[in-house]
């Protein structure tokens, strides 16, 4: 099976294989005192241009989430994101059980938060009455496929610290997002006043993991501790973080990044082609596009794929690190064959 339902349903990059393999010798201290994971935090460090951080592996995007969440958070506080965001969607209240805070979900037509849809729910501070404002959340790339630029995030960074306020982003395709805009990860957090941030693996050629980067000591402080509680220590530590080494020294979640983005492009162009309308600007590697429901279930009958918005017929697509030009032909071919 070929799929576009989600570049989780790809396989493993081989040097990420390897590195598993490489790593499975021998005896080492467990829950990453061991040489892999000092070795991955280095690189860490050096594609943030930053020494004095801790950078923390963990299993799955959601234990990222909710152990930075928890980091930033007290329960009498409360979450801004868009209505479209991992947090507030796909992780079954993980956010809300663990930190006890509100989820404050804002609508939004492309998955983006700006100053001006977050500016008026700053209010209630120092009352007791009301939750507090604490965290504006973003996802890097949004779950509509859209990117977020520097300067987008240097201006919510900005609004979250004059009000006393953190800024956190979800980079599970923040990859893609780098790749879309030619600009280092650097540039995309450190440089924009970012305070914690997650960067993806798993969606992008790993066989699991992510990384999770607080950027503010008192962020840092105690941010092992809600790793452990959220079930995010992994013992045998080395075989997740060992995928990172070369994964960042080697540049290959750049290189993964591109392949997918470019395969995105080239999905989009065919679809729009075949006379299929496009819902959402393609800047990453997912598609976002409207079918009637018979043409989807012709669509089915070969592919894997998710409904997005049901009521409107939106659907989407996804392309990961291995999509092949084979793959993108043989889809649009057969999509042109459906649409009336």
């Amino acid at each position: 099976m070929r799929s576009f339902g989600s570049d989780n349903n790809s396989g493993v990059h081989p040097l990420m294989m390897q590195a598993i393999i490489d790593a499975n010798k021998d005896h080492t201290i467990g829950y990453g005192d061991d040489v892999w994971t000092r070795e991955a935090e280095k690189a860490v460090k050096r594609l943030i241009g930053k020494e004095d951080i801790e950078p923390l592996f963990v299993f799955n995007g959601t234990g990222a989430n909710v152990t930075a969440l928890q980091a930033c958070t007290l329960p009498f506080h409360h979450i801004i994101c868009a209505s479209t965001a991992h947090i507030a969607v796909d992780e079954c209240g993980a956010p809300a059980k663990f930190t006890g805070c509100a989820l404050k979900e804002m609508v939004t037509s492309d998955g983006k938060l700006t100053p001006g849809m977050v500016r008026p729910l700053l209010h209630g501070f120092g009352v007791e009455h009301h939750s507090q404002p604490k965290v504006i959340a973003i996802s890097q790339t949004t779950e509509m496929g859209t990117v977020y630029t520097p300067r987008e995030i240097t201006l919510l960074a900005d609004l979250a610290h004059e009000h006393g306020m953190y800024l956190f982003v979800d980079g599970t395709r923040m990859a893609n997002a780098c790749a879309f805009l030619n600009v280092s990860v650097k540039a995309m957090t450190v440089d924009c006043g970012v305070d914690i941030f997650t960067f993806g693996g798993t969606k992008n050629g790993l066989m699991v993991g992510e990384v999770l980067v607080p950027l503010r000591e008192e962020l840092a402080e105690n941010i092992r501790y809600y790793r452990k509680q959220a079930s995010q220590l992994y013992s045998k530590m080395r075989f997740i973080s060992a995928q990172f080494i070369p994964y960042f020294n080697e540049g290959i979640w750049l290189e993964n990044a591109q392949n997918s983005n470019a395969a995105a492009q080239k999905l989009a162009a065919g679809m729009r082609k075949a006379g299929v309308k496009l819902t959402q600007e393609v800047q990453s590697n997912a598609v976002f596009f409207t079918l009637s429901e018979e043409e989807t279930t012709q669509l089915r009958e070969r592919y894997f794929f998710y409904d997005w918005d049901v009521e409107q017929n939106e659907r989407r697509l996804v392309c990961s690190w291995d999509t092949t030009e084979e793959d993108l032909a043989g889809f649009v071919s057969y999509l042109r064959t459906i649409v009336k």
